[in-house]
């Protein structure tokens, strides 16, 4: 697995990172959970990503593989849900990552994002601070933000963050050249989410569900030729070799689909007339198309 370094952290993380998401339902059942994550770390993945929201993704990363925490870069999102603590305040930011801490069976978690709180909220700064002391305290090595548009391009702009988590896709390019140059420049992390764009492309009419309308629109309105390739492969080569992305998260339940994944990567990039393709479609079509949280 090839390792990039992770802005000015200091990390090596993996190209390919593990969304924990999936193992969060409780449809899966923990067997399930304690193969799926002890085989994405034999695989040579090493960035578990999860979030308070995520429901026993937090437990079953503690109950599973903490034996194995030198192995992997945790990163978890905290900001809401802590009890007696109204959401997003000081106090639910340092709650969350104290309840993460003995969830997860770590003394520290090496990336904490705050989970895509708005503008108005960064601007306050009280969530921002909460992060800030449980960095100083040792409970968290590098503090981030994970969002789209305004709120994240404020993110970045303060200078206080050390990474960025935020959608990079063939549908959801905005980034691209709105803010990546500038997370460049300021030696930031970059996660990129939603490599696949919810696979609009398996689907021959409108589908249900967060976003996947949006992109499943977006996608028919732009007229991509994928070359002869599997859409899959497509849409991962791209996101993953777009510049200035460290890593990108892929959730599934699925070792296979992992594996998949791999096997895509490991083509390298796409040709540069295959982007500049893919690029051209999203800007000629691009209607106020925001990046999608």
């Amino acid at each position: 697995m090839e390792k990039r370094k992770f802005g000015n952290t200091g990390l090596e993380i993996s190209t390919l990172g593990f969304g924990a998401m999936h193992l969060g339902n409780a449809r899966v059942d923990d067997a399930t959970a304690d193969r799926m994550l002890n085989e994405v770390l034999d695989l040579g993945i090493n960035l578990i990503d999860t979030a308070r929201s995520y429901g026993q993704s937090e437990r079953r990363i503690g109950q599973f593989i903490s034996h194995r925490r030198s192995e992997f870069i945790l990163s978890t999102k905290v900001g809401y849900d802590v009890q007696w603590q109204p959401d997003w305040t000081y106090e639910a930011v340092t709650g969350g990552i104290e309840q993460a801490l003995k969830l997860m069976k770590t003394e520290t978690i090496d990336i904490v994002h705050l989970h895509s709180c708005s503008l108005d909220i960064l601007r306050k700064g009280d969530v921002i601070r909460g992060l800030e002391k449980q960095k100083k305290e040792g409970k968290v090595r590098f503090i981030a933000y994970s969002g789209e548009n305004e709120a994240l391009k404020y993110a970045v702009s303060t200078g206080r963050f050390d990474s960025i988590q935020a959608s990079v896709n063939i549908c959801d390019q905005r980034i691209i050249d709105d803010l990546l140059p500038e997370a460049i420049q300021r030696d930031l992390g970059v996660i990129a989410k939603r490599p696949i764009a919810n696979a609009p492309w398996r689907h021959s009419s409108p589908p249900v569900g967060h976003n996947s309308v949006e992109y499943w629109h977006r996608l028919k309105k732009m007229s991509i030729d994928p070359h002869g390739m599997d859409w899959l492969e497509l849409a991962l080569r791209f996101t993953a070799f777009t510049e200035g992305v460290s890593t990108f998260i892929a959730g599934t339940s699925s070792t296979d689909h992992l594996k998949e994944n791999l096997r895509a990567l490991e083509k390298g990039p796409l040709a540069p007339d295959i982007i500049q393709h893919i690029r051209s479609e999203f800007q000629k079509n691009d209607d106020n198309w925001l990046g999608l949280i």
